[in-house]
């Protein structure tokens, strides 16, 4: 294990103004472990004959020109923004440059490596890279790390507004997953994910999509064994508009500045209720159908009443039977079931949180819901949302440390 090195990922599309300070606060981590970083500094050849995105070619010229003038062995430098190396696609696509800097890194790097990845405006704890090495040190069946993070607030009353309601509802989302011990609890940000090389070269690695890279990423590998989400070190990215994804946190950020959530309801734990039902009848589906919620929409979804039956057909034992449930009814299923649910619910995202609150932790909805006004994530203060976010993500560690003893220390 002392031989064991860190390759850290990073894709970047006009990030001059966040990089330097992100590489500062990589390469002054102490750790045991030797650390490469690998930059993709990217955009479609086509943008250099777009009006309305030349300036990003320039601004991308500029992080080339920074990067090639630092001296540092262990930085290594991959062009396709450049006239004669930009890509090909009409889109920005950050599955596909999250997969070519790990095909470079796979040049190097061997099976005890651990694959960081990173966004050029995420920073790290001091200590984070250490206490990546550290938990996979320690929990070795482990396939990924899934790790804690926190958005700092701006200042700027509109954007840590949005940011606070899209981080209270990833938190809500996590922590009732959690509560339910579904295999498919995480938190899908691709600046907060670590694996072991050997894992990704088993799953195949990161898929070329347009977004949505690190769900599907994360989502392959919880089907093969168990993601750590525990470390007493976390990221900070960076609370901000983008417009290089379609959906995500910068996405959601500038939708919420326009009172937009639409994307992102808080989904009642109802639902997850429903969910957990299911899991808890997983013996008697093995037998024969049940007639629960969620069954009934995986019926209609996958258009056939006996989905179930070629599960049972090639399943000897329940524990088979289990896993390949799961392989099929995976995150994805999981997330398409909640938007139909809530849609069907028609319960506002502030009835949603109060019921969530009042139902696990009633000392603070009397706090964050009985004083004297209506909750509302528009005209609530920032403080209290803010306070709502501190105690969210609280659970949210505890939750993960319980989950991490659960599948890694027994």
């Amino acid at each position: 294990m002392g031989n064991r090195r860190i390759f850290i990922a990073i894709p970047v599309l006009d990030e001059l103004d966040y990089l330097p300070q992100t590489l500062q606060c990589v390469f002054s981590q102490e750790v045991s472990a030797e650390v490469f970083v690998y930059v993709c500094v990217n955009q479609p050849k086509q943008w250099w004959n777009n009006e309305e995105r030349i300036a990003v070619c320039h601004a991308n010229a500029k992080t080339l020109d920074y990067l090639q003038n630092i001296e540092n062995k262990q930085l290594v430098i991959i062009d396709k923004s450049s006239k004669d190396s930009a890509f090909v696609s009409k889109q920005p696509n950050v599955g596909a440059i999250r997969k070519l800097i790990v095909e470079n890194i796979l040049q190097k790097a061997n099976n005890e490596d651990i694959l960081l990845s990173l966004d050029a405006d995420t920073l790290l704890e001091d200590g984070y890279l250490q206490a990546v090495v550290t938990s996979f040190e320690q929990k070795k069946s482990a396939l990924a790390f899934s790790a804690p993070y926190f958005h700092l607030l701006v200042g700027n009353n509109l954007i840590d507004r949005s940011m606070l309601r899209y981080e209270i509802y990833m938190r809500i989302y996590l922590i009732n997953l959690l509560l339910i011990n579904s295999p498919f609890a995480f938190t899908a940000l691709g600046s907060a994910i670590a694996c072991p090389i050997k894992t990704y070269r088993q799953v195949g690695g990161f898929d070329a999509k347009f977004s949505g890279e690190d769900f599907y990423f994360l989502q392959k590998i919880a089907k093969c064994g168990n993601i750590s989400l525990y470390a007493d070190k976390k990221v900070f990215p960076a609370t901000r508009f983008s417009h290089r994804v379609p959906f995500g946190t910068g996405p959601a950020i500038e939708k919420g500045t326009q009172g937009n959530y639409s994307a992102y309801p808080i989904y009642h734990l109802s639902s997850f209720q429903e969910i957990e039902k299911t899991y808890q009848l997983l013996d008697k589906l093995f037998l024969i159908d049940t007639n629960d919620a969620f069954i009934f929409f995986l019926k209609e979804l996958f258009t056939q009443a006996d989905f179930l039956q070629p599960l049972r057909n090639n399943s000897k034992t329940l524990t088979s039977f289990t896993k390949a449930f799961h392989q099929k009814v995976d995150a994805l299923r999981i997330f398409q079931f909640l938007r139909f649910r809530q849609k069907q619910l028609k319960i506002s995202d502030e009835e949603s949180i109060a019921d969530f609150f009042l139902h696990f932790y009633p000392e603070e909805y009397s706090h964050f819901f009985s004083q004297g006004q209506t909750f509302s994530f528009q005209e609530t203060s920032i403080d209290i949302l803010d306070e709502m976010r501190c105690f969210l993500a609280k659970v949210e560690t505890q939750l993960r440390a319980r989950h991490d003893n659960e599948k890694f220390c027994k």
